[in-house]
C-alpha cells in the first residue's frame, strides 16, 4: 500500500514552481479558457473558476472577501480554480489561508478537482502545500480513481511516481482504477495501470473484476488489452450473478466483444465457434468440437 504522506519539496522544485506561477501571472493561464464577461464574475468563487486573478484580487484585498467560505453548492475557490488549471489563483488562495484539504458536501477536495481536468501544476502546489493524496470522497473515491474515471494518464500517472499515490487502491464498492477505467474504456489510462502491475483479478462488490466492466460497456479494445495482458482465469471468473465478462457482453448485446473474449477462453484447436442462437434477444454461443 503506498503511503499518502507529503513528499518533501526541494527548494528547486519551490522555485520552479513559483516561476511557472509568474509566467501564468504574466502571460495567461495555459489552459486555454476565455477571458470571462464582468457579468459573469461577481464573487471570489466565479473568479476562481473564470481565472480571473485581478477580480479575486479586487474581492479579497479590497472588499475583505473570504477565500475560505464555500459557495451555495458547497464548492470552495480553490476547487474552481484546481478545475480551471489555474496554479496562479490557487497560489494566492493558499497564501491567503485557503485550506487544501477543504472539503465539499461530497467530501471532494480540491485535489479531486484538479484530477478532473487533468491539472498536474495544481496538483503539485496542492500536494506541496499539504494536500492529502489519498484523500477520499463519500464513494471512496481518491484522486487516482478520479484520474480515471475522466482518462487523465498523465495526472495519474504523475501522482503515482512523484507522491507514491496508491494507484490499485479500491473505492467504496471495491472498485480500482483499473475498474473505472475498463468501465470507461480508456485504453492508455488501462494500459499505464498493467505497467504499474495493478490488479487485473481484483472482484468489486459485484463480483466483478476489470474485465467484466469492460466487457459490460462494449470497450472492444479495452477488453483486448486487458486479455492479452492477463490470463485464461480472468476470462472465466464468475460475478455474483454467475456471469464471465464473455456472457455479460453476449448479455447486453455487444456480440464482437463476446466473440472475442470466447475465442480467447475456449482457444484451442479443439473447439470451434460454429453459430449463435438469438433467444429473448439475447445473444448466445454454442460450441462444437471439429
Amino acid at each position: 500500500m503506498a503511503s499518502s504522506e507529503i513528499e518533501v519539496v526541494s527548494p528547486t522544485e519551490s522555485t520552479v514552481l513559483r516561476q511557472q506561477v509568474q509566467n501564468e501571472r504574466q502571460h495567461g493561464a495555459p489552459n486555454g479558457t476565455a477571458p470571462a464577461s464582468a457579468s459573469n464574475v461577481v464573487n471570489v468563487h466565479s473568479a476562481s473558476a473564470y481565472g480571473d486573478f485581478e477580480k479575486l484580487r479586487f474581492y479579497v484585498e479590497q472588499e475583505g472577501a473570504s477565500v475560505s467560505i464555500p459557495d451555495g453548492n458547497g464548492y470552495y475557490p480553490l476547487q474552481w480554480a484546481a478545475l480551471g488549471n489555474f496554479t496562479h489563483i490557487a497560489l494566492f488562495i493558499i497564501e491567503r489561508g485557503g485550506d487544501v484539504n477543504a472539503a465539499d458536501n461530497s467530501q471532494q477536495t480540491a485535489l479531486h478537482w484538479a484530477a478532473v481536468r487533468g491539472s498536474i501544476a495544481v496538483a503539485d502546489l496542492l500536494i506541496q502545500s499539504g494536500a492529502r493524496v489519498e484523500a477520499a470522497d463519500v464513494n471512496g473515491y481518491r484522486a487516482v480513481h478520479v484520474a480515471a474515471q475522466y482518462g487523465q494518464t498523465a495526472f495519474l500517472n504523475h501522482i503515482v511516481a512523484k507522491y507514491l499515490a496508491d494507484f490499485d487502491a479500491p473505492d467504496s464498492d471495491g472498485r480500482s482504477p483499473l475498474h473505472w477505467a475498463a468501465y470507461k474504456g480508456y485504453v492508455d489510462t488501462i494500459r499505464l495501470l498493467l505497467f504499474r502491475e495493478a490488479s487485473q483479478g481484483r472482484q468489486d462488490k459485484e463480483g466483478c473484476t476489470p474485465l467484466h466492466w469492460a466487457a459490460l460497456t462494449g470497450h472492444a479494445e479495452a477488453s483486448s488489452v486487458l486479455v492479452h495482458a492477463g490470463t485464461k482465469k480472468e476470462l472465466a471468473v464468475k460475478d455474483k450473478a454467475g456471469f464471465t465478462p464473455a456472457e455479460l457482453a453476449s448479455d447486453k448485446g455487444h456480440r464482437q466483444v463476446a466473440h472475442f473474449l470466447v475465442c480467447n477462453l475456449y482457444n484451442s484447436s479443439s473447439l470451434n465457434i460454429c453459430r449463435r442462437l438469438s433467444r429473448k434477444n439475447q445473444w448466445y454461443f454454442t460450441l462444437s468440437t471439429r
